[in-house]
């Protein structure tokens, strides 16, 4: 239970808040980052709670389009930090190294927030600027991973470490020098130079401790065997003590300089750390988000409204988990859920609790778009056995404390869970005062959920303001819970349904069914009936659903395939301008070539043409050039102003001055793919007036269309027959496509029905 103006431990563990703060804290980079998810607690804050929440959903939009973001795991320094704040303390070697590898942690992720601040500036609201990094690097270059100081700390600090290394190989040279000397019998087997208390030593046997003299610093469990320091040694070991204690003031000395420049910078340091934590913990939360697709309520603008719910602790489990609707009008308060064992009724209203916690946690929940949910200060559960042998309190009186707790306690801005009210007593007597405990919450306005089995409290929504019934729907037919919730509508306990199921006496159970009050019968009755309307039109509801999928899936298909059409007609078209393109500029090249040969001719014989008939020559030729240049026009140079060889010669002559004939000009080519004729008895000779397509591949049917064109009017034939088939209509798109562009052409249409119909194309070629 809880106290006024906040949420006691006792409630979040009835609920499993940690349980489900432990699902947001697994996403965390560090230990640090998820020790801050998992301390967490709900804020009473509106605006809080709304800032949390939008930072959350900031960052989870930035993860779907960038999942390269990551936050950094950061050491624990904070003692060291309290150390700093110590005048005159020294840090030990690896607290200064875990905070060498906490600023270099706190630069990435300083530079990260940078780098999301324009789409992201909530998230880069929590960037702080970093100490120097100077102070990394001397960091760096004074200890090494483990926290021991290097020689490159100091020069005095390699010079001691220089010392103590020759002076303690001096002495190992010169105790293996001794240990040598001495006579098998007085060492001690596999004897080799050892340390003792911090003095090199040479192990010898007990018998030849007073020849080799020295001190004594240890002897062998059976002590056979003393580690002597021979007297000859004792004065270069304590030069090796000397040059150790050196060393040992250098590297203290060093410690307190690192420290020394680290404890004005200590704020910063603590601020920088704490942004890598506090960064770490919002990618948790992010993430988490993003897991659970959960969209961000609307938090205290209106009535409750859970769309799309789901119990935190089920997601992820080999449960499959339906989603539930909790909307609520404004005057409603208190959804009183009732129904079958096994239906699922504790679990909703924990994961009602859940939500609300978890969202005011600064936690996207589990829920779906155009929630809403309110700003609670206190947060009631009874639920589960309260049975205590140790303060004498049965079940029910258990509930009873529970429920004078929650009427002291709960106000507007509560939320009251309650499972199973009124039950451990009497039917009638439970009934009767679960009922005037909802009455007096409804009346408080507390947002109250509470479990039932009571028929009694089923009839209660429909005599109190504020009170709604509610059910997790149950499979009449298999008496099994499908977990959905419906609003409005009491449940059925199918209690005889089970037991007759499970195989309990016909005769019993009849027994048991004419105990049951005729209007408890009567109303088992109706919520039957209504069960099943219920499902008949979420029948209808998913049939519907079904056709509306097929429907939008063929308008889909429809669509794609009127594209693939366009672009087949955008693709002709564009063929058909590339070769009306080359069309012009080899009529125009002919017409130039001609109108090179007309010169020379006009040239040789002008003495015997007037010169109006040049002239008229001249001015057919240049406009017919005129009317081939630039692209893009509509006309093709098969228009007018084209002057054939026979039109020069029909040129009006002079009668006292008759042309010769010039030489003879080729005819125009046909289109980009005609090719130059070849001697007009060669291709008359092989022309033919038909030409088949029907089994060629595009590129051959086109080539083989193109050639017999050019036989055919180089023959001088009147048309040409091209049979391309019915088919797919390939071909036939082909030929008319090549027919079109080409100037020689006429025009052409389908054969006779009787010749061929439309699998034959004739074309009339221009005399």
């Amino acid at each position: 239970m809880s106290v006024a103006g906040g949420v006691t431990p006792s409630v979040l563990e009835t609920l499993e808040f940690a349980a489900a703060l432990e699902r947001v804290a697994a996403h965390a980079a560090g230990p640090l980052g998820a020790a801050r998810v998992r301390a967490r607690t709900p804020s009473a804050d509106p605006d809080a709670v709304r800032g949390a929440l939008a930072q959350v959903a900031e960052l989870a939009a930035r993860l779907l389009a960038d999942d390269a973001i990551r936050a950094e795991s950061v050491p624990d320094i904070g003692p060291a930090l309290d150390l700093l704040a110590v005048p005159g303390s020294a840090l030990e070697g690896p607290a200064l190294t875990e905070i060498g590898r906490a600023l270099a942690a706190a630069r990435i992720v300083a530079t990260e927030l940078a780098r999301l601040a324009p789409a992201a500036p909530r998230t880069a609201a929590l960037r702080v600027d970093p100490p120097r990094r100077e102070i990394e690097k001397r960091l760096g270059e004074s200890l090494d991973s483990e926290g021991e100081v290097l020689d490159s700390a100091s020069r005095a600090l390699a010079r001691a470490r220089q010392a103590v290394r020759e002076t303690r190989e001096r002495l190992v040279k010169q105790l293996e020098a001794m240990l040598g000397s001495l006579d098998p019998a007085e060492r001690a087997p596999d004897a080799a130079v050892t340390v003792r208390g911090g003095r090199y030593v040479i192990p010898v046997r007990s018998t030849a401790r007073s020849r080799v003299g020295g001190i004594v610093h240890d002897e062998s469990a059976t002590r056979s065997t003393v580690f002597v320091e021979p007297p000859e040694a004792i004065e270069l070991g304590n030069a090796l003590r000397a040059a150790q204690s050196a060393e040992q003031r250098e590297v203290l000395r060093v410690l307190r300089e690192l420290t020394d420049l680290l404890r004005p910078h200590r704020s910063a340091i603590a601020a920088a750390w704490d942004m890598c934590i506090a960064f770490d913990d919002l990618c948790a939360r992010a993430r988490y988000a993003v897991l659970i697709n959960g969209f961000t309520p609307a938090i205290g603008t209106g009535p409750v409204a859970i769309r799309g719910g789901r119990h935190p602790l089920l997601l992820g489990s080999a449960v499959d988990v339906v989603p539930f609707d909790l909307v609520l009008a404004p005057d409603e308060y208190t959804v009183l859920v009732s129904g079958p064992n096994t239906g699922g009724k504790t679990v909703l209203i924990k994961a009602v609790g859940l939500i609300c916690l978890m969202a005011q946690s600064g936690i996207v929940p589990p829920v779906g778009p155009q929630s809403v949910l309110p700003v609670l200060d206190s947060v009631f559960a009874d639920i589960g056995d309260r049975q205590s042998i140790a303060a004498s309190l049965s079940t029910f009186s258990a509930h009873v404390a529970a429920l004078r707790d929650i009427l002291e306690h709960a106000g507007e801005r509560s939320l009251v869970l309650v499972d199973e009210i009124g039950s451990g007593t009497d039917p009638a007597e439970g009934g009767a005062l679960a009922a005037a405990v909802l009455k007096a919450l409804t009346r408080r306005r507390a947002l109250t959920l509470a479990t039932t089995h009571l028929g009694a409290l089923k009839k209660l929504a429909t005599e109190t303001v504020g009170i709604v019934n509610a059910s997790l729907q149950f499979d009449a037919e298999t008496l099994t819970p499908t977990y959905r919730l419906l609003k409005g509508v009491p449940g059925r306990s199918y209690g005889l349904a089970i037991a007759r199921r499970l195989g309990l006496a016909p005769d019993v159970l009849e027994v048991a069914g004419r105990a049951v009050p005729d209007s408890e019968r009567e109303l088992d009755r109706l919520l039957a009936v209504v069960e099943a309307q219920a499902r008949e039109v979420e029948a209808r509801e998913r049939e519907l659903t079904e056709r509306e999928l097929v429907l939008r899936d063929d308008a889909a298909k429809i669509a794609a395939r009127a594209d693939a059409v366009a672009a087949r007609e955008r693709e002709v078209q564009a063929r058909a301008r590339t070769l009306e393109r080359g069309a012009r500029e080899q009529a125009r090249a002919y017409l130039l070539e001609a109108r090179r040969k007309v010169e020379e001719a006009l040239g040789r014989a002008r003495a015997a043409v007037d010169e109006a008939t040049a002239r008229e020559a001249r001015r057919l030729v240049e406009q017919a050039i005129e009317e081939t240049e630039g692209e893009g026009k509509q006309e093709s140079p098969q228009g007018q102003g084209w002057m054939s060889l026979d039109e020069l010669r029909r040129l009006r002559r002079s009668p006292d001055s008759p042309l010769p004939a010039p030489p003879p000009l080729a005819s125009p080519p046909a289109l980009a793919h005609s090719r130059a004729p070849s001697p007009a008895h060669a291709a008359a000779a092989r022309a033919s007036s038909e030409v088949s397509l029907i089994g060629l591949r595009r590129d051959e049917a086109e080539a083989a269309l193109l050639k017999a064109l050019d036989d055919a009017v180089v023959a001088d034939l009147p048309y040409l027959r091209i049979v391309h088939g019915k088919g797919t209509g390939a071909l036939r798109q082909l030929a008319h496509a090549v027919l079109s562009a080409d100037i020689r052409v006429q025009r052409f249409g389908f054969a006779p029905a009787a010749q061929g119909g439309h699998g034959v194309t004739i074309a009339e070629l221009k005399g």
